[in-house]
């Protein structure tokens, strides 16, 4: 077979396929090239769902007109720069971009305008590429006193193969505002706007650099709902830093789409940090469900490699272990500091659904003036009761007062005591049980609706799991041990764990090159495939150096017998039996939600009861 030397038309135009995957992909070098000119202020408008038209605006320093044929050179970049022995260090990257490829690929596959004026200069100068062809610089009108304007046209009309794969223009439009959206996340003091098709998308003003600046920046894209209930994350650990806000898990969602992951200021998508959120939440979310968080890490430029794909979406850590325990104990930190709280999203929720919108008067029964008084008119000489059918009882279940001789004779509630110190407690005092399934508990500002059986399962699952990291995991013996065949380096990494699977309860040792011995498995996990087990611990090692896969069924496990252990809907608590469970829910950590996201317990604000009935 005969080898032959590509033309360069060829190669620009395969490496823009590198880069260029779609029109967000030209969007997110467009804008990095932006930010890293140091830009305030970044427009972007897009057309026919980037395929027609991109024009990206800013006023960051701009370009030279002796820059511009550079500019449109592979791998011509200002970015990088030598150091004294004239070498470049390709682990020392302190842009968004570095590699020179962005404007030649896009370049080679689309029509492309640059206009720039840099800053201090009188003039402003423009240049295009066509399919590759360079012109040649020309004066142009920019309405700025300095930045960049660049303009893509008929994007892959050079490769119309790749057209061909292009989705619909609805679907290219949402993940440009995708891609813009984690932009502004990850650059708060940045103004961002985009315009789709002459429609405006996004105006986001310039927030102040910081916490508060960067909330402001979530709220304003992920809603109002997250800034409502984002735990603050700030953890250190040995030089890397992470902060920004996790969603309460009781605000999840179906996809992990609402992750949002960023490596200095880089927007990314890295396995080893999915998976540390999903350990993370481990305890408060079921398996299909994802939690809502923009994270942001804080890494020396030479423990992290950003060189691993030309689109630099993917990162790789120097010490991964480091960097998930990191993620994993931050997280878990702020939700344990979060005690019993809850998404405040269920209460607003229930509010809503109370509201009497369009509720209108039926048929009343002769006398009844509800509508009117509010209460029962007797009418003159009926010798009606005073007292609507049904309402001399109690509405609810209650406990009778001490004292009382006659179980059966009317209710005295001022004979029953007033718990002054139950009611100032954040649940408050048990008042009745309803539907034998929720508790409803007065507080001192409103009322506590409280799903007894998500609670005690919450409570349970807790014991259990300082069972498990006391190390108290009860074993149970193989009668014939089982052998497991791995490779040898991944046999070699579990038999170097064999203390920290012990504790778990699973018993390993070595069998030789290339084998492990089975000898004892945690009796939770009944009757389970001991090989395929091994084998998932071999590979999470591999991964992230820890054996989640064991920890992960064990924490499956208890859960699920926390589920069955606790109390079930349906059975009736005494006064005394609904208190003591308040009084354990507000002493539980993580007690707001139960094993699977769902909340516990729902507050309803006694000021937003009486907007309900016209109150206030």
């Amino acid at each position: 077979m005969t080898i032959r030397r590509l033309p360069p038309e060829t190669v620009n135009r395969i490496a823009a396929g590198e880069v260029v995957e779609r029109p967000a992909s030209a969007v997110k070098e467009l804008v990095e090239n932006a930010l890293d000119a140091g830009a305030r202020r970044i427009a972007v408008q897009v057309e026919g769902g980037g395929l027609s038209r991109i024009l990206v605006e800013d006023d960051g320093s701009g370009l030279a007109p002796d820059e511009l044929s550079l500019a449109v050179e592979r791998h011509a970049t200002s970015k990088l720069a030598p150091d004294a022995a004239g070498d470049y260090d390709l682990l020392d990257i302190a842009t968004l971009g570095f590699r020179g490829e962005a404007l030649p690929s896009i370049g080679s596959v689309a029509r492309l305008t640059l206009t720039s004026r840099a800053r201090g200069a009188s003039e402003a100068w423009s240049l295009t590429v066509e399919g590759g062809a360079v012109g040649r610089p020309a004066p142009a009108a920019f309405p700025g006193p300095n930045g960049a304007r660049v303009e893509v046209r008929d994007l892959f009309y050079a490769t119309p193969a790749r057209l061909k794969f292009m989705k619909s223009e609805r679907t290219e439009s949402q993940a440009i505002a995708d891609e813009v959206k984690r932009q502004a996340m990850a650059h708060e003091a940045v103004a961002f706007s985009l315009e789709i098709d002459g429609r405006a998308v996004l105006r986001l003003p310039a927030e102040t650099p910081g916490p508060e600046g960067r909330l402001a920046r979530l709220s304003a894209i992920l809603g109002r709902d997250f800034a409502d209930n984002a735990l603050a994350v700030d953890h250190e650990r040995e030089g890397v830093r992470l902060t920004g806000y996790a969603g309460l898990p009781t605000l999840n969602r179906g996809t992990a789409s609402h992750q949002h992951l960023f490596v200095n200021g880089r927007p990314v998508r890295d396995r080893l940090l999915q998976g540390a959120l999903r350990g993370a939440y481990a305890d408060f979310l079921a398996r299909d469900r994802h939690p809502v968080t923009a994270l942001y890490l804080e890494v020396d430029a030479h423990a992290v490699d950003v060189n691993v794909h030309p689109a630099k979406a993917e990162v790789r850590f120097r010490d991964p272990a480091l960097v998930r325990g990191l993620v994993v104990g931050g997280l878990r930190h702020a939700l344990a500091g979060a005690a019993h709280r809850s998404a405040s999203t269920h209460s607003d929720a229930a509010l809503s659904a109370l509201r009497p919108e369009g509720w209108r008067p039926g048929p009343s029964p002769e006398g009844f003036s509800a509508w009117r008084m509010g209460g029962w008119n007797p009418v003159a000489g009926s010798g009606r009761s005073a007292v609507l059918p049904g309402l001399e009882g109690l509405s609810a279940r209650a406990e009778p007062a001490p004292g009382l001789a006659d179980p059966g004779a009317p209710f005295d509630y001022a004979e029953v005591p007033v718990e002054a110190e139950a009611i100032d407690q954040p649940l408050g005092a048990a008042r009745a049980q309803v539907h034998a399934t929720y508790i409803i508990a007065q507080t001192r500002d409103g009322l506590v609706v409280v799903d007894q059986h998500a609670a005690h399962e919450r409570l349970v699952y807790e014991r259990m799991k300082a069972q498990l990291e006391a190390g108290s995991v009860a074993r149970q013996a193989l009668l014939l041990p089982e052998v497991v065949e791995l490779d040898p380096a991944e046999a070699e990494r579990v038999v170097a764990r064999a203390g920290e699977l012990e504790a778990l309860g699973l018993v390993v040792e070595s069998f030789g090159p290339g084998a492990v011995l089975v000898r004892e498995i945690p009796a939770l996990l009944g009757e389970t495939d001991a090989a395929g087990l091994v084998r998932d611990i071999a590979d999470d090692l591999a991964e992230t150096g820890q054996a989640l896969s064991l920890r992960e069924r064990l924490q499956e496990v208890c859960s699920t017998l926390a589920c069955h252990g606790s109390v079930r809907a349906g059975r009736r608590l005494t006064a005394a039996e609904m208190n003591a469970l308040l009084r354990e829910i507000e002493a539980t950590p993580n007690s707001g939600q139960c094993n699977h996201g769902r909340p516990t317990w729902v507050e309803l604000k006694l000021s937003d009861i009486e907007r309900l009935f016209g109150r206030r």
